[in-house]
């Protein structure tokens, strides 16, 4: 890694002006100990992270994370061979706990108590090993993946499941004390402190949630979103807590605060904040009523025997990402309903203040220019526009462009060729992890 001429204690005053709070509603609590690591963000990587430094024996650790309680939210995460075998050695019986949640995708007499922004993959058991099935615009299969555990333990010796994120977020977090993870803890600032051999981090709570997070969540009150932080009624309940550690983690995802605060003032103040990947999503997880003759013709021509399949105009290559290639994944949800995913390549201001029924008028646009068949135009067109959704995806790069200065002959310097140089994902006590360091598009994982 090359060196960087910044340090943590450039970013003593690196809070944004929008995290700026009056001191007059501000109440401030300043923990006295200083933790060995401070994990932010309490996602999978995060917790993962956690478990697996209390494994080598470095058991103060804390995670913290903006949520204001942990509840069901998030995608289905699909886990490949590499990732259960990664599991597995950091937890044994968190890697059971997780088979287990993944196949029991597979037993249609399993409840689905789950709301996801992916497709469920495996909600039915065929006699024959369940596929994710890709077909062209005709209808004609293109290459198909097996969903099967055992089929992926016989080629790689470890199978594949999955899990939606909040079912494995909930797994890794019961492997850690209750106490040592914490919701409700916005990161708006890390400040280091040489003179004390740490690194300080403040956070805003909202005090009116409870102190057992745990507890909170179960009861579904519709006031875990986060309010606006100028309203009369947060600011009035938000305070300030500081906390000190040796090491700083930042796993706070593709919107992190700790990677933007690190490269503040620092020549990666270009990447500070993620950068629109060029792609994105336009979804319907759930259409409840559609014609019968509709719905034959889709079980006929796409579904066949699959309960998920995707749809591309990309015929040479199914593999690829190409910035004219639109996929359409269609699935079966565990209650009968169809749903569908739209990946495509957009202008961000083409979804940015859209409203719903907007997006279904974009969906058909660009499938009617791509030449898709009516039959899923026409199950765009039914969409419920209260259920349409739309997510552009964002990416940090893993490398950064650089021209570097050489001297000619001549004695003058002279720009060379771009080189690509990784960024600096660590800078004193800080470090970055997962999609806070190289953050991607689903599809490209």
């Amino acid at each position: 890694m090359p060196e960087t001429k910044s340090s943590p204690h450039t970013h003593t005053n690196a809070s944004t002006k929008a995290d700026t709070l009056a001191a007059s509603v501000i109440s401030s609590s300043t923990s006295q100990e200083i933790y060995d690591v401070v994990v932010v963000g309490g996602g999978p990587i995060g917790l993962a992270t956690a478990i697996g430094l209390r494994k080598r024996g470095i058991e103060n650790v804390l995670v913290v994370d903006q949520t204001r309680a942990f509840r069901q939210i998030g995608q289905i995460v699909g886990l490949l061979p590499n990732g259960l075998q990664a599991l597995k050695h950091l937890d044994p019986n968190a890697y059971e706990e997780v088979k287990k949640t993944g196949l029991a995708l597979l037993n249609p007499k399993q409840s689905n108590d789950q709301k996801t922004v992916e497709p469920t993959q495996e909600q039915q058991a065929p006699k024959t090993s369940p596929q994710w099935v890709f077909k062209d615009l005709q209808g004609q299969t293109i290459r198909s993946m097996s969903l099967s555990f055992d089929d992926w333990f016989k080629d790689y010796g470890e199978g594949r499941v999955s899990i939606s994120w909040y079912n494995l977020q909930t797994t890794l977090r019961e492997l850690l004390p209750q106490d040592r993870v914490k919701a409700n803890h916005r990161c708006i600032n890390v400040v280091n402190e040489p003179e004390k051999g740490c690194v300080r981090i403040d956070c805003v709570a909202d005090t009116r949630i409870e102190a057992n997070a745990y507890a909170y969540w179960t009861d579904g009150q519709k006031d875990n979103e986060t309010q606006p932080l100028n309203s009369d009624v947060a600011s009035q309940e938000l305070a300030t807590k500081s906390i000190r550690a040796k090491l700083i983690v930042g796993a706070d995802g593709i919107n992190s605060t700790v990677r933007r605060l690190l490269y503040t003032d620092t020549q990666y103040h270009d990447f500070a904040r993620p950068e629109y990947s060029g792609f994105a999503a336009i979804f319907c997880m759930e259409i409840t009523e559609i014609a019968k003759e509709l719905l034959t013709k889709l079980e006929e021509d796409f579904f066949q025997d699959s309960t998920i399949v995707t749809i591309t105009n990309d015929e040479i290559s199914g593999n690829s990402v190409c910035i004219n290639n639109i996929r359409i994944i269609l699935f079966h949800t565990q209650t009968g309903e169809l749903g569908y995913i739209i990946h495509l390549a957009l202008p961000l201001d083409s979804l940015q203040g859209k409203s719903e029924s907007s997006l279904i008028d974009l969906a058909l646009q660009k499938l009617e220019k791509a030449g898709f068949p009516a039959t899923l135009k026409q199950l765009v067109r039914i969409s419920p526009p209260a259920k349409m959704q739309q997510r552009p995806y964002y990416i940090h790069p893993a490398t950064i462009s650089d021209s570097l200065q050489v001297s000619n002959s001549t004695g003058l310097n002279t720009e060379a060729e771009p080189a690509k140089i990784p960024p600096a994902w660590s800078v004193g006590r800080i470090v970055l992890v997962g999609d806070a360091a190289h953050g991607m598009p689903p599809f490209m994982g």
